[in-house]
Formats: C-alpha cells, sequence, structure tokens
C-alpha cells in the first residue's frame, strides 16, 4: 500500500488528500489539467516538497514532518510527458544505463522488456531518429529497468497524436498483463483509462473525490458529473464469439450478443468495452423494426440527477453495469423506476475502437 495524507497550499489551489493507493495493477488518476494530477504524482516521487503531511510505503516512511526519503531512495520508476532519454546514447545504451544500475533488484529482465514493448529493431538508434511513439516506448523500458517498486507515469501519451497513441496502447497493455509492475497512470484521456486501469481515482481542485475498481466506479451515477456528459460512461466484457462475413465482430456479454465493427483479436478473446452513457438508449418492450443491432436486456439498479434536465440511469445487464444519459422528461414518460425491467440499446458504430482493448487478469500475476 502507498498512503498519501498531504495537504500543500499553492497560489491558485490547495492540493489536499488523505488516500491509500494499491500497489497492484494499474491505478489511474484522473482529471481535468490544473486538477493537481502531476503535482499529486511529484510528491509521491519526492520531486515536489511537502511541509505537511506523510508519504508511506508500507512500512516505510518516505516522508513526514522529521523525514525526507530522496527520490532516488524510494525505489519508484518515473515516465515524464516528454522521454528524456540520452541524445548521445543509442536505445541499446539507454536500456543498459538502467539495467546495469538495477540488476541485482528483483524484476523484468532486459529481454522480457525488449520483447513486451518491440524495441529489438530500435536498438542501435538513437533517440533524435526516432518517432514520439518510439521515443515513448524506449523512456518506458528505460524506466521500467530500474526495477521500480512501482512505475509513475506522467501523461506519457499527451504529446502524441490519436494514430500515435492508437500504436502504443497495445503495447501498454502488454506490459500491464507480462511485466506486473503496479502503475500509476496519470492521465486525462479517459479512453486511454478504460483501455489500461483496473483501479480508477478522480481528483477535481486538488482533491481525490472518487475511488474504486474502474467498472465499478464508471459505472456509478454518483461520479458522471466529475467525469462530465461527454466522458460518461461503462466498462463492460465480452467474449469475441465470430468474425461475421459482413465484416461486424460479434461478442457474448453475460446477457445477449454485442455486435460491433470487426476487432482485430482471435477469437475466444475477453475484451473490456467502454460504452457512454451519452449513446444508450432505454426501451421499456423489446423493439422492434430498428436498425440498432444490439438490445440488452437489462434492470433498472439505480436513478440519479440533478436539477438540469437530463439523468443518468444505471442497468444491470446480467453481470455487467450500464450507464445511460436521458432527458428527465423521457424518464418521466417512461415511468422509470428502480427495479424495472428494461432494454437497453446501443448502436454497433457509436462504439469506437478506441473503447475496445483486451480485458486482463486482476492477479497481474507474471506468466
Amino acid at each position: 500500500m502507498l498512503l498519501i495524507d498531504i495537504n500543500i497550499k499553492y497560489q491558485n489551489f490547495t492540493l489536499q488528500t488523505c488516500h491509500t493507493i494499491l500497489a497492484s495493477g494499474v491505478t489511474a488518476l484522473f482529471g481535468r489539467s490544473g486538477s493537481g494530477k502531476s503535482t499529486l504524482l511529484r510528491v509521491i516521487a519526492g520531486l515536489e516538497g511537502c511541509a505537511k503531511g506523510r508519504v508511506v510505503w508500507g512500512d516505510e516512511v518516505w516522508q513526514d514532518d522529521s523525514h525526507f526519503t530522496p527520490p532516488h531512495k524510494r525505489g519508484l520508476g518515473f515516465v515524464f510527458q516528454d522521454s528524456r532519454l540520452f541524445a548521445h546514447l543509442t536505445v541499446a545504451g539507454n536500456l543498459a544505463y538502467a539495467d546495469k544500475r538495477a540488476r541485482d533488484l528483483p524484476g523484468a529482465n532486459l529481454d522480457e522488456i525488449v520483447d513486451a514493448l518491440d524495441l529489438g529493431p530500435l536498438m542501435a538508434r538513437h533517440p533524435a531518429t526516432l518517432s514520439g511513439g518510439e521515443q515513448s516506448r524506449c523512456a518506458i523500458g528505460r524506466a521500467l529497468l530500474t526495477r521500480p517498486r512501482m512505475l509513475l507515469m506522467d501523461e506519457p501519451l499527451a504529446a502524441l497524436d490519436a494514430n500515435r497513441k492508437a500504436e502504443i496502447l497495445p503495447y501498454l497493455e502488454r506490459l500491464r498483463d507480462r511485466i506486473g509492475t503496479p502503475i500509476l497512470y496519470v492521465s486525462h484521456n479517459m479512453a486511454e483509462v478504460t483501455r489500461l486501469a483496473n483501479h480508477l481515482m478522480l481528483i477535481d481542485a486538488g482533491r481525490i473525490t472518487h475511488s474504486g475498481p474502474l467498472s465499478a466506479l464508471l459505472a456509478d451515477p454518483a461520479a458522471a458529473p466529475a467525469l462530465g456528459p461527454q466522458e460518461a460512461g461503462a466498462v463492460i466484457t465480452a467474449t469475441l464469439t465470430a468474425h461475421e462475413p459482413d465484416g461486424l465482430a460479434r461478442l457474448q456479454t453475460t446477457t445477449a450478443p454485442l455486435f460491433l465493427p470487426h476487432i482485430e483479436a482471435p477469437l475466444g478473446s475477453r475484451l473490456r468495452i467502454r460504452i457512454l452513457a451519452q449513446d444508450v438508449i432505454i426501451a421499456r418492450e423489446a423493439p422492434a423494426g430498428l436498425s440498432a443491432l444490439n438490445i440488452l436486456p437489462a434492470e433498472i439498479s439505480q436513478i440519479s440527477g440533478d436539477d438540469g434536465p437530463a439523468v443518468m440511469v444505471q442497468l444491470r445487464a446480467g453481470d455487467d453495469l450500464i450507464l445511460a444519459r436521458i432527458t428527465r422528461r423521457s424518464a418521466s414518460a417512461l415511468g422509470l423506476c428502480i427495479g424495472m425491467a428494461c432494454f437497453a440499446i446501443v448502436k454497433s458504430v457509436s462504439v469506437a475502437p478506441a473503447h475496445i482493448g483486451p480485458d486482463h487478469n486482476t492477479s497481474h500475476q507474471r506468466p
């Protein structure tokens, strides 16, 4: 466990939180720009001073009123927004620099890291000749070769365009599933978060407002205002069962099949799928004569909303939770109430490829 109990006053805001972070899996810290994400990460790493508070790893006190452990003795890896690679060294040299200094520590070895991040073809090249995505992969590999207790990642994909992000996300998923190093991942991109994380913390104005398992928290109507109407939505899991002749992929959920545009994955793959609340329609009865292919039997488990025109409706579809954002008028006209049987309707083309990724074993044990 990593305990953070701090109170830091800045000119424009106060970073104040008392929270415990699990030292396993991928924990995402999500919030808008200026909410305090990067500052909190720097406090954990020892790169930012904290006059009041404590930072404790297990039974090791890294910081309190009388003690401060410097960054290089905390055993953490840090990946910044820019790669910060050594320009005079090749990729092999950058990796070897970290590997030699941490060779006696437990953790993944050089060959495992090179394989997981596909760095083999890049080993003889210098950073200036690499693309942004290649530089990021090298920087992540170098940080992992310090054999850190936890890897801190401060928006490592922020400088990449959408295509480069799409290229590197599978490598991060591979690291998550193969290497097993705990990761604290800072981002303001919910698509990245839902692809990678199994635990989520929401931060706003220097305070952690919500925390919990990713799927449960994203499906919680109470957390929707912190995410915003465009980002609110749930994550479900399904098994890829067929590549249909017309180009659709058939996935089996715990309640009904789900049809999405073609997915590059082998049959039998377990996938996590993010469905935005604004893309879900609720019907009292099974619809007929409808173009939408995905009609999931469900039951209403929560209804939440303020005085505005919209409400959030949480639906239980088998073992999954789905969130729908509909108008208050529609909810009233349908007579929606908790416990009511209904149907969640999702257009196949509304689920973006960036919102689909491999599900993973939450134990994060190395194979």
